[in-house]
């Protein structure tokens, strides 16, 4: 819920839009198929979901079949510091644009860098110093840690039977001041201040029309939330929605109030990231059967032909398995895995050393439920593929497993030789370098 110090519909600031960051303009050359934009906390990431289950599935589901052609925008209300935190402790994608600090913070690609143009906008009427010492006035306001106080964002915790009423008080003062500031309180406890032009819907808003001036507007865009902060998202023009089944109160409330006849808002039966791949079916947005709810791995069902990116999630979905005791440990299944691999195919592991990829393979046989019980997880990121013969590729992706608290991640660049029709890819060769913040302990059972 939120209350403004002044009341404006839902604009797109006049200003001049800025090329968009080259990472995201070099890999898409059209329109996003997709762009989902999702709250991060109980909504993409399930905190009571010790496996991290349905993150995982959406993860598989996205790489397979969205990244190349789509865009993953995660839009929360951390700070850039607790974003990164976050990012250490549970297994998620890389988003191609980041919204943090509720809406205050654009950011594009993996260096994060900053969208000037957004912030120019927010610096209209906001004055930082006035706002902090009008609130620090309350005392049935406590500030929230150092990292969560941003340029554009002032953030205090109060109990939800305070917070009306202080809010109210606060949006007359400052709008005695003369200041153009909109007030949010989420999540029974978080208010924040920020510039009347910030907050979740109005950044989409932004990114929308800064899409369209490249004429590159998605063709379909899903916005995910839970709490009342991801509302404005909502009711930003022409989007899909969804609520996840855990959805706070404040967020039903105003479901009830300015969405409930809203065929393109739903409330999903599924928590979390689940609910969002339950979105993704109900709205026909694209394929939502994740490889990791699929038994047998080569059920060609799953695809229309063998791409190199559905090869790579089968195969490290095979090794998480293998390790968790999943499969049945057979020659003969080992074998049709390391069929995969040319026989004079080459790895160079992380480490440095260069060795045959079917002896990486061999090696894997000692693995065999050294994990089966315990938190153990595998997925890949950030695939890119590119062709550069009549059936070979080069494919780049980042690899990372999650053991107990412990990452460990190599940045990867194979080559795959792929025939047509649905008879398999072959791995040719793969280079293989640690990620940085990779805790590398026991390095024996890597797959390759």
């Amino acid at each position: 819920m939120e209350i403004r110090a002044r009341c404006h519909i839902l604009v797109v600031p006049s200003i001049t839009f800025l090329h968009l960051s080259i990472t995201v303009m070099d890999r898409l050359k059209s329109s996003a198929r997709l762009m989902i934009v999702s709250d991060l906390d109980h909504t993409m990431v399930d905190h009571h979901d010790t496996e991290n289950l349905s993150l995982l599935r959406f993860n598989a589901l996205w790489e397979t079949y969205y990244r190349h052609d789509s865009l993953l925008v995660f839009s929360t209300g951390r700070s850039p510091t607790l974003y990164k935190q976050l990012r250490k402790e549970k297994p998620m994608l890389t988003p191609d644009i980041t919204i943090m600090s509720v809406g205050t913070e654009i950011t594009y690609g993996t260096s994060m860098t900053p969208d000037d143009g957004w912030v120019a906008f927010l610096n209209q009427k906001w004055d930082r110093k006035i706002v902090t010492e009008e609130a620090s006035k309350f005392p049935e306001l406590t500030l929230q840690s150092e990292t969560e106080q941003r340029p554009h964002k002032v953030s205090f915790y109060v109990v939800k039977e305070k917070a009306q009423d202080v809010m109210k008080a606060l949006s007359d003062i400052f709008q005695k001041h003369g200041l153009d500031v909109k007030i949010i309180y989420s999540g029974g406890m978080d208010l924040d201040i920020l510039p009347q032009g910030a907050g979740k819907g109005q950044a989409l808003a932004y990114l929308h029309q800064k899409f369209k001036t490249e004429g590159k507007l998605p063709t379909n865009t899903l916005v995910c939330g839970d709490s009342g902060n991801d509302a404005e998202l909502f009711s930003v023009p022409d989007v899909y929605g969804v609520m996840v089944s855990n959805a706070q109160e404040e967020l039903l409330q105003w479901y009830a109030v300015n969405a409930k006849n809203n065929p393109k808002v739903i409330h999903a039966s599924e928590r979390c990231a689940s609910g969002i791949i339950q979105a993704i079916g109900h709205f026909n947005l694209g394929p939502n059967i994740s490889p990791r709810d699929v038994t047998n791995l080569s059920d060609a069902a799953l695809q229309e032909d063998v791409n190199a990116t559905y090869e790579l999630v089968k195969l490290f979905l095979f090794y998480e398995r293998w390790r968790r005791a999943e499969v049945e440990n057979s020659e003969i299944f080992l074998g049709s895995v390391k069929a995969d691999f040319d026989p004079s195919g080459i790895l160079i592991h992380p480490s440095g050393t260069e060795i045959r990829l079917c002896d990486a393979v061999n090696g894997t046989k000692k693995s065999y439920g050294d994990k089966k019980g315990k938190q153990f997880r595998v997925w890949v990121d950030r695939v890119l593929t590119a062709k550069i013969g009549f059936d070979t590729w080069l494919v780049k992706f980042n690899m990372w497993e999650l053991s107990g608290d412990d990452q460990l991640g190599c940045a990867t660049t194979c080559i795959m030789s792929i025939k047509d029709g649905n008879s398999g890819a072959s791995f040719l060769h793969v280079h293989q370098t640690w990620l940085e913040g990779s805790v590398v302990k026991d390095q024996s059972s890597w797959l390759f």
